[in-house]
């Protein structure tokens, strides 16, 4: 079906605001190795120096020989390409006293936001074993008495792997925002902003999602259980480009018509900043 089979005698100059989802994974990563991307199946090297050994001092026997330094390299891959292509027919764009190419626009750039936001809300898969609450066979059943309480673990989680307190964020499903919200340890300073950022427990800023990642533990189809993610900043690296976009005119229709080409990839570089809490909707 067409824009045309909706042109009314006269056209609104507001277009109906969509209910969308609040897109935050794209957040709460790091950029520092984007580089110069281009291509889908670009890689982004990346460097990490071992640790250096602290020995006692003899003045006498002195430093002795330098250690050499130990490196590894993860590579960042741009595996992931999406694109949009659309068009408005001339007919519909004369008659309309709004733009519909440029809601077309915002509508293509929600859409690919949202698959990237899905996309990095997979990563939970690479958290260590040390850094989880639950599982996917034995989530927690999370009540409003004890929601507050299992988010301080998630803190202490990425504590005891030595990540810093700083830059710290958790996502949670909007029903465990419910759960919380009932809770006078979080209620009593509210922030809410439109980004979907609901505050600090532990140090961690909570932001909501319903992107968050439902899955099936008993093998059913009812994905009534979550996996809540928490970490630091330089957990998940993610690099991004729009690699090409496109004004043209389609050769059998009179229609203006776009399209674009993004390119994208993520890895977590360290896994330990990251925890993760299986949790069961009930």
């Amino acid at each position: 079906m067409t824009v045309q089979n909706f042109i009314p005698a006269i056209w609104s100059a507001r277009l109906l605001d969509k209910l969308r989802k609040n897109l935050v994974f794209g957040t709460i990563v790091n950029t520092d190795y984007e580089g110069e991307i281009r291509n889908q199946g670009d890689t982004v090297k990346v460097n990490q120096i071992g640790s250096v050994t602290i020995g006692d001092y003899d003045k006498s026997t002195g430093t002795g020989d330098p250690e050499e330094l130990d490196s590894t390299q993860q590579n960042l891959v741009i595996d992931q390409a999406k694109y949009f292509n659309f068009k408005v027919e001339d007919v519909d764009a004369a008659q309309a006293n709004t733009s519909l190419m440029e809601a077309g626009m915002e509508e293509a750039n929600y859409g690919l936001t949202d698959v990237m936001d899905q996309f990095i809300a997979g990563f939970y898969t690479d958290v260590d074993a040390d850094n989880t609450i639950g599982s996917d066979a034995s989530p927690i059943s999370v009540t409003k008495d004890d929601a507050y309480d299992y988010l301080v673990d998630l803190g202490v989680k990425l504590s005891e792997a030595n990540v810093p307190k700083g830059q710290r964020w958790c996502v949670i499903p909007e029903f465990y925002l419910g759960l919380i919200n009932k809770d006078p340890r979080f209620t009593k300073e509210p922030d809410t902003l439109a980004n979907g950022y609901s505050g600090t427990i532990n140090g961690m800023r909570i932001y909501t999602s319903n992107n968050a990642i439902q899955i099936t533990g008993d093998g059913s189809t009812t994905f009534d259980n979550y996996k809540v993610m928490a970490g630091h900043r330089m957990a998940i690296s993610f690099a991004m480009q729009i690699s090409s976009i496109e004004a043209y005119r389609p050769e059998k229709s009179f229609s203006d018509a776009v399209k674009g080409l993004q390119v994208y990839g993520a890895k977590v570089l360290r896994p330990s900043a990251l925890a993760v809490l299986s949790v069961s909707k009930g």
